[in-house]
């Protein structure tokens, strides 16, 4: 399928705009900036938010809870849950950055959302965004509770660098014995030492691009190695892990990350929902405003995973 059409102009857009030499405070003013002008003017339904700290491996770490309006208080009658870890490359991003996101998943799917600030490159070199998110998911799984989760219904998902995170933290988690009901991964980078032809045929002039995806992985440090700590990917068996909901876009340069991690899960005996979404590219579903197309995908994509996790037993 062809570029859906306002993504094609918010390509020209952003070549107009030029982002050749940009440092990385300017590249994180522009998450910040983009990010409010594609949610502008979007309505979700009502959501409380309530923000959170937690001790964290590197001193408070800051957590948004998301629950939908209407249902019943932290404590009482708890449901599914979702530890949401956003996307930047490791090195930008944010609460606010994806707040509009985080209110979508929450009210198209009805189920609570537990959005998490971990620590960012160069500033702290990976594995420290990694051990936040492992913490906070551990964290989130003793206090499901007190947040109005199910434990038995608690999953982990991102977006982009994020959805790496949260592949990772479901390996860790299975090797430590532990369980999560299912995992959200959307855009995933698992391997940003390249897999597949999309990293070639989408190298550039697709919103992320090669040369960013390099400039991160140095920004990470001496630690992020072809290992499956930093590549999810090249972890060697998945049996067991939990069911997975992937989604890509056809216009992405990772791309094949997401579709070969989802074939191998699928080898490994792992439920696999895979969808690619035609004509979008990568961060598709947090440009909201820009491309009309991508508010209802994401309400699309939170109402199904809600839907597995209020299976009786958790399948796809």
């Amino acid at each position: 399928m062809a570029l859906d059409p306002h993504v094609s102009r918010f390509l020209d857009m952003m070549a107009l705009g030029g982002s050749n030499g940009i440092d990385l405070p300017a590249r994180r003013e522009g998450l910040r900036g983009l990010s409010k002008l594609a949610a502008a003017g979007l309505a979700t339904g009502p959501v409380r938010v309530r923000d959170l700290t937690m001790p964290g491996p590197g001193g408070a770490l800051a957590l948004r809870l998301y629950a939908p309006e209407g249902e019943a208080p932290e404590g009482e009658t708890p449901g599914p849950g979702l530890v949401f870890l956003h996307g930047g490359g490791l090195v930008t991003g944010d609460l606010d950055t994806h707040d509009a996101l985080c209110r979508t998943l929450c009210d198209a799917g009805r189920m609570r959302v537990v959005a998490v600030e971990y620590r960012l490159a160069p500033e702290h070199p990976f594995p420290a965004g990694l051990d936040d998110a492992l913490a906070a998911t551990r964290w989130v799984t003793e206090h499901a509770a007190d947040l109005g989760i199910d434990p038995t219904r608690l999953a982990v998902g991102g977006e982009s660098a994020g959805a790496g995170l949260a592949a990772r933290v479901c390996q860790e988690f299975l090797g430590a014995g532990k369980a999560l009901a299912a995992q959200l991964l959307i855009c995933p980078v698992l391997d940003v030492h390249g897999v597949g032809a999309s990293r070639r045929d989408f190298a550039r002039g697709y919103f992320l691009d090669e040369a960013t995806i390099q400039g991160d992985l140095i920004a990470c440090g001496p630690d992020a190695l072809p290992n499956p700590r930093f590549c999810p990917l090249r972890e060697t068996d998945l049996t067991g892990l939990p069911p997975a909901h992937i989604h890509t876009a056809e216009y992405d340069p990772v791309r094949d990350d997401g579709e070969t991690y989802a074939e191998r899960l699928t080898r490994a005996g792992v439920p696999v929902v895979h969808a690619r979404h035609a004509g979008m590219i990568h961060f598709f579903y947090g440009l909201g405003r820009l491309v009309p197309r991508s508010r209802p995908i994401l309400s699309e994509i939170a109402r199904d995973f809600s839907d597995l996790l209020r299976a009786p037993t958790p399948t796809v």
